[in-house]
């Protein structure tokens, strides 16, 4: 059985390859080879206009899948790959990571505003409608991203796959940053309005907690529509992008709680780091958090914009240390048993199996 992953440079940069290659490593155990790519290497830039490197590009595709073989291919997110994959008619399987018509409405209302950006989504939708459509499996990181994509498609093999584990070993608490305590600490990245303008919220939490100080790790196109108004606040510091995964595990190391203020996600794998880094969470109400934050048994989970809600769960957690450590017990217990590599590579192969690519 052989199956080519193929990763996206541009979005995940090397993180998502770390997480991809502890993937492989654990298929091989249920004798699945795997081979790992990242799509730029196939690609020439969508607005070229050299045909020539578009044609030696796409034959170098076709000739590693040519040499390869693969039974199936896995793609890590939505890549034009995917037209000659299926062309070549070889069973593609796609990780569904997000909510990819939420995204593209935000996107056509704030990023994509000029004619040729608008016609690029277009262009972009009518690719990922070939992908949902023709696809031999659609793997879902959540039951929340399942329904979605059921309401619009319904015929697809579908199978939930959580596909954002962890080596537990790789996330014990270390090495510490020197924060002010009490600390609350923030990872996001500011690339989807949807998510990131929930961070609007942490003003009014701020406002109510001077004594407690925000750290807030992450950037993105959105920085300047939130980051200002944030850095009024003396008890607020920004971070920038930390370095993944040394600098982020010394910040999980060090914060006394993590809150994660977005407005759309397709599951948490910032939730599931703390989590192992044993860290009581709090978390908005949506999309698939709730499939990892149990309200009151994993951590705890906040309506949108309430940010009265979000204090006082703040004041529970940094007064009540037997709390903090029930629900973190719980939670580690929890994501070590769901999200490590070696039950999703086993349950990956469950997928195969049931659905004879095995």
């Amino acid at each position: 059985m052989k199956i080519l992953i193929i990763g996206s440079k541009t979005k995940y940069s090397g993180s998502r390859l770390t997480h991809l290659e502890h993937f492989s490593y654990e298929l091989e155990k249920f004798g699945i080879e795997s081979k790992i790519v990242m799509d730029m290497d196939f690609l020439e830039k969508s607005v070229s206009l050299n045909l020539k490197k578009k044609i030696t590009a796409n034959k170098k595709l076709k000739n590693l899948l040519n040499t390869f073989e693969p039974n199936i291919v896995l793609l890590d997110n939505i890549s034009r790959l995917a037209k000659t994959i299926l062309d070549e008619k070889i069973p593609l399987f796609l990780l569904f990571r997000g909510n990819y018509w939420e995204q593209s409405e935000w996107a056509k209302k704030t990023i994509y505003k000029s004619p040729l950006k608008f016609f690029s989504v277009l262009k972009d939708q009518k690719l990922a409608d070939r992908i949902f459509k023709e696809s031999s499996m659609i793997l879902p990181i959540s039951e929340y991203l399942k329904n979605e994509f059921q309401m619009r498609y319904s015929k697809n093999k579908i199978e939930v796959f959580p596909a954002d584990g962890r080596n537990e070993s790789d996330w014990i608490p270390g090495e510490k940053q020197k924060l002010i305590h009490p600390c609350v600490g923030l990872v996001q990245g500011f690339s989807v309005w949807g998510k990131t303008r929930e961070l609007n919220t942490l003003q009014d939490v701020m406002r109510k907690l001077p004594n407690v100080t925000f750290y807030l790790a992450g950037d993105g196109i959105y920085r300047d529509k939130i980051i200002p108004k944030l850095k009024k606040f003396e008890n607020f510091v920004w971070m920038g992008n930390l370095e993944y995964p040394n600098e982020i595990k010394k910040f999980f190391s060090s914060i006394d709680v993590y809150l994660l203020l977005s407005g759309l996600e397709g599951l948490g794998q910032s939730i599931v780091e703390s989590m192992l880094m044993k860290k009581p969470v709090i978390a908005s109400n949506i999309g698939g958090i709730p499939e990892i934050v149990i309200d009151g048994e994993t951590g705890f989970l906040v309506n949108l914009g309430d940010s009265d809600q979000i204090v006082d769960l703040i004041n529970d957690l940094l007064s009540k240390p037997d709390l903090v450590k029930k629900i973190t017990s719980k939670a580690e217990e929890n994501v070590k048993m769901n999200y490590s590599w070696k039950y999703l590579a086993k349950k990956f192969s469950d997928i195969l199996e049931k659905n004879h690519y095995k």
